[in-house]
């Protein structure tokens, strides 16, 4: 699987020429979308205070709820956008990681929200897209110098820096596209049988977001909730 993902890597140039739209604008979009919701789609905090109020009031039974329904979700879609082969891949990727990408940014916004950071805040917003990244991910990019903090850190940053709103949306982009490209790699190369790479892809795209929803869990540690 890590040989499949470091190829899939290449894949991120390919998707770009497929879906020029899909570039870390488009992540920001996203993310945007998510938050703010739009038509039956209903924002992240909205849909966090919704299943707050079904866990009354129990804000860690809440989160729980949150990430359970957003893995089940990633689940189904994972499923529909790993069908097929070779030949659809090009289009395919882009549709799955953009799926992720909105699924994913929701369920952390949302538990941001239940643990009382301010989605409005610029700081806010970049630190969710970097728990997307993951908590190993998050590690390199620290040491390496790419990234200032961890996802807590840049929350809680006395400055927003503008700067990071393109690169974390950058790296948010190529993660994903390395994540979805290699599992579709690795199954489509080795088994040609559509249901399977379906099935893959419902797994493993569940327990991404189970990953992703866990890790902001314990990263965004809960403060006094705003109004």
């Amino acid at each position: 699987m890590g040989i499949a993902r470091t190829a899939a890597r290449g894949l991120v140039p390919l998707g770009l020429r497929v879906a020029p739209h899909f570039s870390s604008l488009f992540v920001r979009e996203i993310l945007e979308r998510s938050i703010d919701g739009g038509g039956p789609f209903r924002g992240a905090a909205a849909a966090a205070d919704a299943r707050l109020r079904s866990a009354d009031g129990d804000p860690v039974a809440a989160v729980s709820s949150v990430i359970d329904a957003h893995v089940r979700a990633a689940g189904a879609q994972g499923f529909v956008t790993n069908l097929g082969g070779l030949v659809t891949m090009a289009v395919t990727i882009p549709a799955n990681v953009s799926g992720l990408a909105l699924l994913q940014c929701h369920l952390v916004a949302g538990i941001a929200h239940l643990h009382g950071y301010d989605l409005r805040d610029p700081r806010v917003r970049n630190a969710v897209l970097a728990c997307l990244l993951g908590e190993t991910v998050v590690t390199e990019l620290v040491r390496s110098g790419k990234l200032p903090s961890s996802p807590m850190g840049l929350a809680t940053s006395p400055v927003h820096d503008p700067e990071l709103d393109t690169s974390i949306a950058q790296d948010v982009t190529a993660e994903l596209f390395s994540r979805v490209g290699g599992r579709r790699l690795a199954t489509t190369v080795g088994r040609r049988v559509p249901l399977v790479g379906g099935g893959v892809g419902a797994i493993g795209d569940g327990v991404s977001t189970y990953r992703v929803g866990r890790y902001a869990e314990r990263e965004l540690r809960p403060r006094p909730r705003t109004s």
